[in-house]
């Protein structure tokens, strides 16, 4: 480089060249573009617990790549920590194309761009592949060439195989088409049209034929993607979603460490953990590491890492002093860990995550009792230190421990704040919960749901207030920007100045708070609730003491037996709510239908209600 290019350190001290890439490939150097993914780090993560666990070793150059229950995750589009397939819209894909085979997931992986999506090349391509619209080929001898893709170009690696057929273009020559084909350049695309269409004749093909093709494929030319690229990707894609498959519990684990500091991607897999039935446990310092650690059959143990305060020389401590032996209670955690290293601030940290809570079950006499055990072990430590070098040798001192203050437990809501203080998450319990319990039939949109409604519409939520910030407009107004969150994500709704007094009582971390707003959608993409009104869940449980319950089973067709139950519940006008449970997967959510289905029970009624739903369900009045 020296002997070629001008260098330079930037503010970090790497080396970089004051020339552009053009330049520098002009000049005959070349570029390679080296990508750091963190899903590597996840997988050899993974890999390693897999191994702690089970004793199982798994080299992925030789898993099946043909393994029927990895595509049947892939085509319900159960792909949260599934490299390159996380997003709504790729969920939907999936479950449109049903991808059978690795080929599936390559195509999937090149088509999902803002060319083919808009010029409805993707529709094209699954219509075509289900049968549903016959597969063409625009020349008989592109048969070969585009058979995997149905007939679909859809790689540059596609259009440089057709110029090497029809045209007889070297790969070199072929590659300098598609690299003018992608940058559009009107000059060279004129040179290359010329020797495609000469190309073509010398291998006796008419001109119109020639014509046609070239300009198909410099039309495809625009949307087709590298194939060894999406192909390498893809790859990796298929093994997140084969350990993710089998390995459920290893795999999150990995996952949720490698996004350790990224409070709402942990909410994320905490939340697919708790949907696939795999139990997250609070810190224990008898069993946490420093990170995730799955600690039983679809167990996963938060992380000593994990807990505000407590750093790697803390963690450090602890888990030398417990490779000697387990710690039997809090005195025996004391009297041997180093003090000046688990402080005050550090032990109470411990204990607000409840670190604590299978040597003592009472938080809140453990903090009240905090100073008392850290003097006292801080004495009998100094007093031991002066023994041993008065008498040099060992000294027994007699276990006598200081007594633990009489104190009643804290409320629930009141651990559950200094859980969600101390690790960012509530884990043991959700304060959203007892109110489900309480009130099932309370019908919100999980806030984790509002990012895939891609249009403003009216919206009911439920959440729990875990931060406000307020700004004063240009008319003295007061505006409040309130960070509402659930089990499945978080969003923040914005109230108006109207609401000033109304939103008072609310702005406190940890207040469970109702909206029923206005969905509003940014050019980002990032979602937004402008509230109209604020709720009571109270209130709202409360006036829903009486209701018509109409459980669906899953097995069911739930859309024809909603639309079959609204005609047959228009048979019966009355005064109660109907609401619907609807499940998918292992989810399940109500549905609340509006106030023209509200009924009137009785035994004609309930009789009706169950012919439709035909013993896929159950109806109940409540």
């Amino acid at each position: 480089l020296m002997n070629h290019v001008p260098l330079q350190k930037m503010n970090e001290g790497e080396i970089v060249t004051q020339f552009d890439m053009d330049a520098l490939q002009d000049l005959g150097l070349l570029k390679m573009d080296f990508l750091g993914l963190r899903t590597l780090t996840i997988i050899e993560r993974a890999l390693k617990i897999i191994k702690n666990t089970r004793q199982v070793d798994i080299d992925l150059d030789r898993i099946p790549l043909d393994d029927p229950e990895t595509y049947r995750l892939l085509s319900k589009g159960e792909t949260v920590g599934v490299f390159q397939v996380e997003s709504s819209g790729m969920k939907e894909l999936l479950k449109r194309l049903k991808p059978e085979g690795i080929e599936d997931l390559i195509a999937i992986l090149a088509l999902y761009r803002p060319g083919p999506l808009g010029s409805g090349m993707i529709d094209d391509f699954i219509e075509r592949k289900h049968g549903r619209v016959k597969v063409t080929y625009p020349h008989p001898s592109l048969e070969p060439v585009l058979r995997e893709t149905y007939g679909v170009i859809v790689y540059q690696e596609q259009v440089m195989k057709i110029a090497s057929e029809l045209a007889g273009f070297t790969l070199g020559q072929a590659d300098i088409l598609r690299r003018a084909m992608g940058k559009k350049k009107p000059e060279v695309m004129r040179e290359q049209r010329e020797k495609f269409i000469q190309g073509a004749l010398a291998k006796g093909h008419d001109r119109s034929t020639a014509e046609e093709i070239f300009d198909l494929i410099e039309y495809f030319a625009g949307y087709g993607f590298n194939k060894s690229h999406s192909a390498a990707y893809a790859i990796i894609s298929y093994q997140t979603a084969y350990l993710k498959t089998h390995y459920p519990t290893e795999y999150l684990a990995a996952c949720l460490t490698s996004n350790a500091s990224d409070s709402d991607k942990v909410a994320k897999f905490i939340g697919e953990c708790k949907r696939l039935g795999i139990q997250i446990l609070p810190p224990d310092i008898n069993e946490s590491l420093a990170n995730f650690t799955v600690v039983g059959e679809g167990k996963i143990r938060f992380g000593l890492a994990a807990i505000k305060n407590v750093g790697d020389g803390a963690i450090a401590e602890i888990l030398a002093r417990r490779r000697e032996s387990r710690f039997r209670n809090i005195f025996d955690f004391a009297e041997r860990v180093d003090l000046r290293v688990i402080n005050k601030r550090v032990f109470e940290s411990l204990i607000k995550a409840g670190a604590f809570d299978t040597l003592h079950p009472n938080r809140a006499q453990l903090l009240a009792s905090l100073e008392e055990i850290i003097v006292s072990f801080s004495k009998r430590k100094k007093t031991k230190t002066s023994q041993i070098s008065l008498f040099g040798g060992q000294s027994s001192l007699p276990e006598s421990y200081p007594e633990l203050k009489e104190v009643e437990e804290l409320e629930r809501q009141e651990l559950l704040r200094m859980e969600k203080e101390m690790l960012g998450f509530y884990v043991s319990d959700h304060p959203l919960r007892e109110i489900a319990l309480r009130y099932p039939h309370i019908t919100t949109v999980p806030i984790g749901r509002l990012g895939t409604i891609k249009q403003a519409v009216k919206v009911k939520i439920l959440g729990v207030v875990s931060s406000f910030r307020k700004i004063v407009t240009k008319t003295g107004g007061e505006m409040y920007f309130v960070s509402l969150e659930d089990e499945s994500g978080s969003v923040e709704v914005i109230f108006f100045p109207t609401f000033k007094e109304e939103i008072q009582s609310y702005l406190s971390s940890g207040k469970i708070l109702g909206v029923l707003g206005r969905l509003d959608i940014l050019d980002s993409g990032e979602s937004k609730v402008i509230a109209e009104a604020i709720l009571d869940p109270e209130k709202e449980g409360a006036g829903l003491s009486r209701v018509v319950n109409i459980d669906l089973r899953e097995s069911s067709d739930i859309l024809r037996s909603i639309y079959c139950l609204k005609d047959c519940l228009r048979r019966f006008p009355g005064d109660l709510p109907v609401v619907v449970r609807v499940r998918e997967s292992k989810e399940e959510w109500w549905v609340e239908l509006g106030e023209a289905f509200r009924i009137f029970w009785n035994p004609e009624s309930e009789g009706a209600i169950r012919e439709v739903i035909q013993g896929e369900g159950e109806v109940w009045l409540s």
